[in-house]
């Protein structure tokens, strides 16, 4: 899984200048399915990427250590939030102590672990009553022209383009009680920071740099069509999914070292 969990490095300060963040509404779910206030509590965030969610999790004054593998990434975290804990490491296997957080979240990057291996990492490092919370920023479909714009990614890169968005459902621990949330928000940023948050998605790293200058010129063409103005109004839906480990567990414990 290590190539899969690096593949966004090449574009590190892009994805920190264009992705979108989360909504404040996103934090109130997690806090009311995890059934904690997020003050206070201890957050492992893996796959941390540029600190996008760990950010915002320290806002709503979380003790969050950062887990991500990515040394482009990883830099870049350290300089935004040099105060931050951070562990160069993969959600398959964490370098925390068992039993030891409250909260283990994955924001956009659940679907680079191997889960037969992740679901038992968080569910070890979890004390009793903690939960694990996936979520995903997806480009919300239900808007003419998002759908628009999707299919023309598809004409590009073929049928394995699956939202520009980045929801990637497989791999969702299907054995444990899940709670699902849908969460739609708009975000309002210039054409230039949404052709670059569309361009440092995965599909792009794979089309190459002249397909990809290509492609995102001609999506600035239509794009104007429908934003004159060259502001454009993106539109979500924040996918979360939670899980809670059982006050009294069968995870079997085992020796780790503490973060």
């Amino acid at each position: 899984m290590t190539d899969r969990a690096l593949s966004f490095d090449a574009v590190a300060g892009q994805y920190d200048a264009a992705r979108p963040g989360y909504p404040p509404s996103l934090f109130d779910a997690v806090e009311e399915l995890s059934g904690r206030p997020l003050r206070g509590s201890r957050v492992v965030d893996v796959g941390a990427g540029t600190g996008i969610s760990t950010r915002l999790l320290r806002e709503r004054a979380a003790d969050v250590t950062a887990v991500e593998p990515g040394p482009g990434m990883a830099a870049r975290l350290r300089r935004t939030l040099p105060h931050t804990p951070l562990v160069r490491a993969l959600g398959d296997a964490l370098p925390i102590a068992d039993a030891s957080v409250d909260l283990v979240t994955y924001a956009q990057s659940w679907h680079r672990t191997d889960p037969a291996r992740s679901v038992p990492e968080a569910l070890r490092v979890l004390r009793p009553g903690g939960a694990l919370a996936l979520w995903w920023n997806v480009a919300d479909p239900a808007v003419p022209w998002v759908a628009a714009q999707e299919e023309r990614l598809h004409l590009v890169a073929g049928a394995g383009v699956h939202n520009p968005g980045g929801r990637r459902r497989e791999g969702l621990p299907g054995d444990l009680p899940l709670v699902r949330r849908e969460l739609r928000w708009t975000r309002t940023v210039p054409l230039d920071t949404h052709l670059a948050n569309l361009g440092s998605h995965s599909v792009f790293r794979v089309l190459g740099d002249d397909a990809t200058a290509a492609h995102l010129a001609a999506e600035r063409t239509e794009l104007l069509k429908v934003f004159p103005a060259g502001t454009v109004e993106e539109a979500y839906v924040v996918e979360l999914a939670v899980t809670l480990r059982p006050a009294v567990s069968s995870v079997v414990e085992g020796p780790s070292s503490g973060a």
